[in-house]
C-alpha cells in the first residue's frame, strides 16, 4: 500500500517526533557573546574622537556621598499689618494664612442659620449628656430658645423674606429653636451658660458651666478663625489684603549662621501653598522669639540616577517603552524651557543622579557640606550651584528663594519646605465675584455671581437680586391714577439712567493721594431700582468695611484686561497628626475678559402705555 493511501485511512501519524522551536547551543562557553563585538571598532573609536568624547577628564561614577544639614523649624507668623504671633503647630500653614472670621451678621442683618442652628443642636446634646434634660420638673429647650430666640424677619429684612425656601426656614425655626451663636459670644467673652435661666437648681449649675466650656471649645476646635480681634482690626490676625486681593504674611526662623530669617508671602492668591510663594525678607522688621536651630543632620547615601519616561535604557538588548516621542517636541527658539529640558533628555540625561534626604514639612535647610566619592576612590567638594551675589544675572537655581530688595546681597540657598499639606478638599463656592473693567463706561464692575443666603447655601447673584427687586416692589402699592387725571403722553420720554442689575457693583477710579498720575479704584453704590436707596454689596468680599463706614479701595493693578474671580468656600484637610482642619478662605483666580454692563445717560426711550 502506498504512501498515500496510508496518508487518506489515517493509520499512522503524519509526524512521528515533535521539536521545540529552539536554539540549539553548540557550546557552553558564552566568553565571546558577552563580549559585544562589533565588527569595525575603528570606525567606533573615530566616532568617540569626532564627538569629542576623548576630552573628558572624569569618567569615574559617584558611590557613595556625604552630607551636612543645618535645619530650624518657622516658629512665628505675622500676618500683613499684623502683630506677630507664635506658629501653631497642631494644623498646617495654609490654614493660618488663608483662615478668615466667619461672617454671622451683616450690619444689624444676622446671617449664617446654618451654623446658628448647629450650635444650639450641640448645646442641647450636651445638655442630655449630662442628663439634664431628662428631668420631669425642669426643661430648658424653650428656656434657651426664649433666651436665644431666632425671631421672624420683618419686611425690612428683604434678603430673609424675598427667597420662599429662606421664609419657609425662618418660619419653621422661629420661636421653636435656639440661635446657639449668642450663647457662643456669651461664654466665650467669660459669662456663664445659665445665665438668664431661672428655674436651673443649684446643683446643676457646676454642670451648666461644665457644658458652656465645652461648647465653645467643640465650636473653636470645628472651624478655625483668627482671634486679635480689635476695634482697628475687626476681622482678626487675617492675612486677607483685601487691596491688593491676596493674602500676605511672614514666617520666622532661626538662621543658620544665627540670628532670625524672615521670609515673607507677597502674592500669595491661595490655593496651593508651597517653596515659591515665599521670598528672603531682608529688610522686613523681626518678629522676634525664634526657636532655636535643630541639630545638623549627617548623612551618608547611595546616590541613584535620575530616571523619567523614555530614557535610553542602561542594558544591552534592551528597547525603550516608546512613551515619550521626543522627536515630536518642535521649539520654538525663544522657548527657553522646552529646549533646556530636551539637551537635559539627549545630552546629559546620564550624568545626574539624585541623594536621598528625607525632611519633615516645615523645614529650613542648608547643605553645610557635600563630599562625593566616585568609583576611583576619588573625592570631590561640591559647592552650591547658585551660590554668589543674588543681583547676579548670570546666576541660576531651582528649588532656591529669592530675595526682597535691590540691595547686593549673598545669594539665599536655602531649601524651604513649608509646613503644608499635599492635598486641600474645597468645598462649593459660597461666595463669588468677578472683577471685570468695562471701558465703555469707565468703570470697573464687581459683579456678584454667587451670593450667600441668610441659611449658609450659596445662590446665583443674579436671581438673588431679582427676587429682592421683585419683594420690594410688592411693598409698593402705588395708587393708580384716575382716568381724567392722567396728563397726555408724549412718545418719548427722557431718562437720566438706566437701571442696573443689582448684583453689579461699581468701582469708580480715583487719584492715590499725593500722587497726580497713579489712580486705584473706589467702591461705589448705584441707586436701587425701587427705592432708589444705595445698593449694598450682599458679598463679604465687596462688603470690606461697609458696616463701619469706611470706604474700600483696590490697586488698579489688580484688575487687569482679563479680569480677575474671587471666590469665598470652606477647606479642609488633615494635619501629620490626623487632626482636621476646616476653615473658610477666600482665592483669587484669572477672570474671562471685559464686559459691558449698558450703562447709559440722558437717554430717549419710549413712553410705556398706560395699563
Amino acid at each position: 500500500m502506498s504512501f498515500a493511501d496510508d496518508l487518506a485511512a489515517r493509520r499512522d501519524p503524519t509526524v512521528g517526533v515533535w521539536n521545540r522551536l529552539e536554539g540549539r547551543p553548540r557550546t557552553t562557553d558564552f566568553t565571546r557573546a558577552l563580549r559585544a563585538e562589533v565588527r569595525d571598532p575603528l570606525w567606533l573609536l573615530t566616532r568617540q574622537w569626532q564627538l569629542g568624547e576623548f576630552r573628558g577628564t572624569d569618567g569615574g561614577s559617584p558611590v557613595t556621598a556625604t552630607y551636612s544639614l543645618a535645619q530650624s523649624r518657622p516658629s512665628r507668623f505675622r500676618p500683613h499689618g499684623g502683630p506677630p504671633t507664635d506658629l501653631p503647630t497642631d494644623r498646617p500653614l495654609e490654614t493660618v494664612a488663608e483662615r478668615r472670621r466667619l461672617p454671622f451678621t451683616y450690619g444689624q442683618e444676622k446671617l449664617g442659620f446654618d451654623l446658628r442652628l448647629a450650635i444650639g443642636h450641640r448645646w442641647f446634646k450636651l445638655l442630655d449628656r449630662f442628663g439634664l434634660l431628662g428631668n420631669v420638673v425642669f426643661k430648658f429647650e424653650q428656656q434657651y430658645a426664649n433666651r436665644y430666640p431666632i425671631t421672624l424677619p420683618t419686611d425690612a429684612d428683604a434678603t430673609q423674606r424675598a427667597n420662599p425656601t429662606v421664609w419657609a426656614t425662618m418660619q419653621a425655626v422661629a420661636g421653636r429653636r435656639m440661635d446657639g451663636y449668642p450663647l457662643y459670644l456669651h461664654v466665650k467673652g467669660g459669662g456663664q451658660a445659665d445665665d438668664g435661666i431661672n428655674t436651673i437648681p443649684l446643683l446643676h449649675h457646676a454642670a451648666f458651666v461644665d457644658a458652656g466650656k465645652r461648647l465653645v471649645a467643640w465650636f473653636d476646635a470645628l472651624i478655625d478663625q483668627p482671634g486679635g480681634v480689635t476695634p482697628d482690626r475687626p476681622d482678626g490676625d487675617t492675612a486677607w489684603d483685601p487691596s491688593r486681593l491676596e493674602h500676605r504674611f511672614s514666617v520666622s526662623l532661626a538662621a543658620s549662621g544665627g540670628g532670625e530669617k524672615v521670609v515673607t508671602a507677597q502674592e500669595y492668591p491661595g490655593g496651593e501653598l508651597d517653596w515659591h510663594a515665599f521670598s528672603v525678607d531682608q529688610d522686613g522688621p523681626p518678629l522676634g522669639g525664634v526657636a532655636p536651630a535643630g541639630p545638623t543632620l549627617s548623612r551618608t547615601v547611595f546616590p541613584a540616577p535620575v530616571r523619567y519616561s523614555g530614557m535610553p535604557l542602561p542594558r544591552w538588548w534592551a528597547l525603550e517603552d516608546g512613551r515619550t516621542n521626543f522627536a515630536s517636541v518642535r521649539p520654538s527658539s525663544t522657548d527657553l524651557a522646552r529646549l533646556v529640558f530636551l539637551e537635559f533628555a539627549l545630552v546629559f540625561s546620564n550624568d545626574w543622579y539624585q541623594l536621598p534626604c528625607d525632611l519633615p514639612a516645615g523645614t529650613m535647610a542648608r547643605v553645610r557640606a557635600l563630599v562625593v566619592t566616585d568609583v576611583f576612590g576619588a573625592r570631590e567638594w561640591l559647592v552650591p550651584a547658585g551660590a554668589g551675589a543674588d543681583q547676579d544675572w548670570q546666576r541660576w537655581s531651582m528649588f532656591t528663594l529669592d530675595t526682597i530688595g535691590d540691595r547686593d546681597v549673598p545669594a539665599d540657598t536655602d531649601l524651604f519646605l513649608p509646613p503644608s499639606v499635599p492635598q486641600v478638599a474645597v468645598g462649593p463656592a459660597l461666595e463669588e465675584v468677578a472683577l471685570i473693567r468695562d471701558e465703555n463706561a469707565n468703570l470697573v464692575w464687581g459683579i456678584e455671581q454667587t451670593v450667600r443666603q441668610p441659611t449658609g447655601d450659596p445662590r446665583r447673584g443674579s436671581e438673588a437680586a431679582a427676587e429682592i427687586v421683585a419683594y420690594r416692589r410688592r411693598l409698593v402699592d402705588p395708587t393708580p391714577p384716575a382716568d381724567d387725571d392722567d396728563p397726555p403722553r408724549a412718545a418719548l420720554s427722557y431718562q437720566a439712567m438706566n437701571s442696573i442689575p443689582e448684583h453689579w457693583i461699581p468701582f469708580i477710579p480715583v487719584r492715590v493721594p499725593g500722587d497726580n498720575r497713579e489712580i486705584r479704584l473706589q467702591r461705589a453704590a448705584l441707586p436701587g431700582v425701587v427705592d432708589g436707596e444705595p445698593v449694598r454689596p450682599r458679598t463679604s468680599l465687596l462688603r470690606q468695611g461697609f458696616d463701619r463706614g469706611e470706604q474700600y479701595f483696590v490697586n488698579e493693578e489688580e484688575v487687569p484686561a482679563a479680569g480677575t474671580r474671587l471666590s469665598l468656600a470652606f477647606n479642609r484637610t488633615r494635619w501629620r497628626d490626623g487632626r482636621v482642619a476646616v476653615w473658610l478662605s477666600a482665592s483669587r483666580g484669572q477672570g474671562r475678559g471685559e464686559g459691558s454692563s449698558g450703562l447709559g445717560f440722558d437717554l430717549l426711550v419710549d413712553t410705556p402705555l398706560p395699563e
